[in-house]
C-alpha cells in the first residue's frame, strides 16, 4: 500500500464516477486520473464558469477523456435535488461517488437552507446527495462511496445539541466538527449498507496538508490579506501537491480490497502522498453518535435512505 501510485489504478472503462468540487485541487486531480483510466466522469461543480474551464483543461490533458459538467451547489438543497434528478435521468448506473467538495474555516455564515455553512456544505449537502443517488449506487455491482474528511477532524467532536456551532461560533471548531461528521456518516452508512447485504463499499480518505485554495478562502472572504499570504506561503513550501493529496482518495475509490469504513491518508513519511491507514478518533466509530447524527441529518435535509430500510 505504501508504494501505491496512479499507475496502480485499475482499468476504469465502463465505470461512471461523480466527483464533487472537481474544478480544482484534489477534486480535479481525482477526476482527471479516473478519466485517464477510462471512467466516464461527471465534474459536479458549483460554478459553471470554473467547472467549464476545468472540463476544457482536463480534456487538454487527457484528450480521449469522457467527461462532462454537472451544476451542483451543496449549499442549496434544491440544487442537490436537481443534480441528483438530472443524473438519474441521464445515467443507469453509478460506480463511484466521490464526496470531495468542501470549505474550511470560513467566517460565520448560513447556507440557503439556514445551516451553518461548513456543516451544511461539508456534511449535510453530501448526506443529501448520497441519499438521493443511493438507488443508482445499490443497483451497480462493485460501487463505492468515498467521503473526503480531514486529519483536523481531531479538533472537535460533533455536538448534537449544537450542530450549527452557535455557542459560540469558532471557525476551526466548526470545521473540525464537519469533518468528524464526514467520518461518522461513513461509519453509519457502512453499517446500514452491511445490514442489507449489499456489496457497496463506503470508505473515507483525507489529503493531509495539501496545497489547495481551502485554507486561504476564509481570510480572503474577510479581507485579511496577511493571513491569506501566510496560508499561501505555508502551502507553497510545506504542503503536498494536489497530485499527492489526491492519492488517498483515488486509492479508496479504486484499489482492490478496500474495506468498508476504512480511513486512508497520505503517509507522514512520504512527500508523494503514499496511501496508508489513517488514525481517527474513537468518536468517529461510535454507533450511537452515528445513529443520532443520521437522524438529525434526515430531519434537516428531508432526505431519507428508503432503499436501505427493511
Amino acid at each position: 500500500m505504501s508504494r501505491w501510485s496512479t499507475l496502480d489504478i485499475p482499468d476504469q472503462r465502463g465505470r461512471t464516477a461523480v466527483v464533487t468540487g472537481a474544478n480544482s485541487g484534489i477534486g480535479y486531480v481525482t477526476a482527471r486520473e479516473l478519466a485517464r483510466r477510462g471512467a466516464r466522469v461527471v465534474l459536479a461543480c458549483r460554478s459553471g464558469r470554473r467547472g467549464g474551464a476545468a472540463v476544457e483543461r482536463l480534456v487538454g490533458e487527457v484528450p480521449d477523456a469522457d467527461v462532462r459538467l454537472g451544476r451542483l451547489d451543496l449549499a442549496h438543497l434544491a440544487s442537490v435535488r436537481e443534480f441528483a434528478a438530472a443524473y438519474v435521468h441521464e445515467h443507469d448506473r453509478l460506480d463511484l461517488l466521490i464526496n470531495n467538495a468542501g470549505v474550511m474555516a470560513l467566517p460565520r455564515g448560513r447556507t440557503a437552507d439556514g445551516f451553518e455553512t461548513q456543516f451544511g456544505i461539508n456534511h449535510l449537502g453530501h448526506f443529501a446527495l448520497t441519499g438521493l443517488l443511493m438507488p443508482a449506487l445499490l443497483a451497480t455491482p462493485g460501487a463505492r462511496v468515498v467521503s473526503v474528511s480531514s486529519m483536523l477532524h481531531m479538533l472537535a467532536d460533533i455536538d448534537i445539541g449544537d450542530l450549527h456551532t452557535e455557542r459560540p461560533y469558532r471557525r476551526w471548531i466548526a470545521y473540525g466538527r464537519s469533518k468528524t461528521a464526514n467520518l461518522l456518516f461513513v461509519h453509519e452508512l457502512a453499517r446500514r449498507v452491511a445490514a442489507t447485504g449489499s456489496g457497496l463499499v463506503v470508505a473515507a480518505a483525507h489529503p493531509g496538508y495539501a496545497a489547495t485554495n481551502l485554507m486561504s478562502a476564509g481570510p480572503r472572504m474577510e479581507g485579511r490579506r496577511a493571513a491569506e499570504l501566510f496560508m499561501a506561503t505555508g502551502s507553497r513550501f510545506f504542503a503536498l501537491s494536489p497530485e499527492a493529496g489526491a492519492l488517498p482518495t483515488l486509492y479508496a475509490a479504486t484499489a482492490p480490497g478496500v474495506r468498508p469504513d476504512s480511513f486512508t491518508g497520505p503517509s507522514p513519511l512520504s512527500r508523494r502522498g503514499s496511501p496508508v491507514r489513517a488514525p481517527r478518533t474513537r468518536r468517529t466509530l461510535d454507533d450511537r453518535a452515528g445513529h443520532r447524527l443520521w437522524e438529525e441529518s434526515e430531519r434537516l435535509t428531508g432526505v431519507t435512505y428508503d432503499t436501505l430500510k427493511a
